[in-house]
């Protein structure tokens, strides 16, 4: 998962208060780090976007895929 993916994916998913979730809600399944330090300690952004969505309980239809752009729209 690129960052522009992921960026696109908390966008879609959290709307307005996904930029405050990055940097305030702790996530276990990365070392209780918010997203955005597990993003500048190394983590991969689909680790991180998997463990956001674990946190947050986004139903797994809507973890996988999310924020790749559809190659027709490209």
């Amino acid at each position: 998962m690129r960052l522009s993916e992921f960026d696109r994916a908390v966008d879609a998913e959290f709307g307005a208060r996904g930029r405050a979730m990055l940097d305030d809600l702790a996530l276990a399944r990365v070392g209780y780090r918010t997203a955005a330090e597990a993003l500048k300690a190394g983590i991969s952004t689909r680790d991180v976007w998997l463990a956001l969505c674990e946190e947050a309980d986004v139903p797994r239809d809507r973890r996988y895929g999310v924020g790749r752009l559809d190659p027709r729209d490209r």
